[in-house]
């Protein structure tokens, strides 16, 4: 009995580790050409490139407790201003690049500063910016497509050590990311505020800047992962990037970043954008009907938050048995 229970508590806090290869096994099964190489590193790899991107930013913002629903919208305005300055001032790719990432990176600075300063919270920021930064973008280019030009696609296909660029840049985001969550201060200074922010602040840690810090982070891979993504497509509409912040999310939770804060790694935020991929291209390989995709989104999604409450139980419960009771007074006598 007692190891039933630690199987499955094995199972529960390696629930990202168990669904990837679970998956992987049963759709490679079901279908030859989803094991090979090629398939591998174009349809899972390269293809989750911009929802991984973007599920670091958002894991940064997770372990403090808070939430960003305006990243679709900031890939979407992001990619909208660097691609009129491209179109309208020719400027070149690099310098659009900077644009996107310079755009992201004010769009989540706004974020942080109704956070922080007007003290609402994140929730409801961001479900405001979300639908601000749409309409932004969507004055900006009249409701019209914006076709890129030919350099765009030229650098979204350009291979880098023999691997797809977007592929190069998710590997690039995923190292800094995981660099400053455990090799620098600020790291334990944002896992610290998202258990416990009182006990932070009396330990002497700024919260408003760390708090700034991940929604500025977060802006910065929305707006790059946006760049990333309209290189592959060239071509830009008023739905671009829509509802992509809920896949971004789903990614993050699935690899095992707590919605309540504290728990998260940016290894398990790329698995978990790896295993929505996967999901995805499962689908399409075994010819399922596309109407059935987003029933399936779901279920990932609710699994995700399932999981997340199991552990979240869990060490509740743990905890609670290493606490050691408190002893009452003896009487004196």
């Amino acid at each position: 009995m007692k190891s039933l229970r630690s199987v499955s508590q094995v199972l529960v806090n390696n629930s990202t580790i168990v669904l990837f290869i679970a998956v992987f096994v049963v759709f490679g099964l079901s279908s030859p050409l989803f094991f090979q190489p090629d398939s591998v590193i174009n349809n899972i790899i390269k293809a989750s490139a911009y929802t991984g991107i973007t599920a670091v930013g958002i894991t940064f913002v997770l372990l403090t407790g808070g939430i960003d629903l305006s990243l679709g919208s900031n890939m979407y305005l992001s990619s909208v201003i660097a691609g009129l300055l491209m179109r309208n001032q020719h400027i070149g790719v690099v310098p659009a690049l900077i644009v996107a990432m310079l755009v992201g990176m004010i769009y989540g600075y706004l974020n942080a500063m109704c956070v922080v300063r007007l003290k609402i919270i994140p929730f409801m920021v961001t479900l405001a910016t979300l639908v601000i930064g749409r309409g932004i973008g969507t004055a900006l280019t009249e409701s019209k497509q914006i076709d890129f030009p030919i350099e765009m696609g030229q650098f979204g296909q350009t291979p880098v050590f023999g691997l797809p660029m977007p592929v190069i840049v998710f590997v690039i985001v995923a190292i800094i990311g995981y660099v400053v969550l455990t090799r620098m201060p600020i790291g334990r200074q944002i896992y610290a505020v998202g258990n416990d922010p009182e006990a932070a602040k009396k330990a002497g840690i700024n919260t408003d800047r760390v708090i700034t810090f991940v929604y500025v982070f977060s802006g910065f891979c929305a707006g790059l992962a946006g760049f990333i993504l309209i290189s592959q497509l060239t071509r830009l509409d008023r739905s671009f990037a829509e509802g992509r912040e809920f896949d971004a999310i789903a990614a993050s939770v699935l690899g095992g970043t707590s919605l309540f804060g504290g728990i998260g790694t940016v290894p398990g935020a790329v698995i978990g954008a790896l295993l929505t991929q996967m999901v995805s291209a499962g689908l399409i390989f075994n010819n399922v009907n596309l109407y059935l995709q987003p029933m399936v989104s779901s279920v990932i999604i609710f699994i995700a938050v399932l999981f997340d409450s199991l552990r979240t139980a869990t060490q509740e419960r743990l905890k609670r048995r290493f606490i050691r009771p408190l002893e009452p007074e003896k009487t004196k006598t």
